[in-house]
């Protein structure tokens, strides 16, 4: 099936047209949740900003973050379309999108995994944090990290474009 990656602004017209079992949303803090018509159950909201290191007054990504989002994603069947959304569909979707692909094929090749996200997106850049992070959690030494950095930043734009990456690898 189909992973899906959106902006907010576009999130319910993807909810509506594909469907998807589970979503989830990756929202700064204030800031206000779309209704996606899934129910508490199968709709994991997380707020954090979009940033890569520490800084005053924000929130970072977390290992409490991370290990939430994978915990839910367990739940999630990779038959089933899924929905993932932040502010641009640029950044934290991208990297929690990366993070489903990786937790339902454990033997696949993280490098493959990357390469299909920038296929299906010029713009993606994953927030090499909450990869970093997952990449920990996973077990995976390293190799997520590494496969991000080397598809390097997306090009720059202000929202992208909704895409989908496979489930399965």
């Amino acid at each position: 099936m189909k992973i899906w990656v959106s902006s907010l602004a576009k999130a319910p017209d993807i909810a509506d047209a594909h469907r998807p079992s589970h979503a989830v949303s990756l929202l700064s803090p204030g800031d206000d949740f779309p209704a996606l018509g899934l129910g508490d159950l199968r709709h994991h909201r997380v707020h954090l900003h979009d940033i890569r290191e520490e800084l005053l007054g924000h929130v970072a990504p977390s290992q409490t973050h991370v290990s939430g989002v994978i915990d839910f994603l367990n739940d999630w069947r990779s038959d089933d379309p899924l929905l993932i959304h932040c502010w641009a569909g640029i950044s934290r979707s991208t990297a929690t999108a990366f993070i489903a692909a990786c937790l339902h094929n454990p033997q696949a090749d993280e490098l493959e995994i990357a390469r299909a996200l920038r296929e299906a997106s010029p713009t993606a850049w994953p927030n090499t944090r909450i990869v970093k992070i997952a990449d920990k959690l996973l077990s995976r030494e390293g190799r997520m990290l590494k496969a991000i950095e080397a598809i390097g930043p997306g090009e720059v734009s202000d929202s992208a474009e909704p895409f989908f990456i496979p489930a399965k690898f």
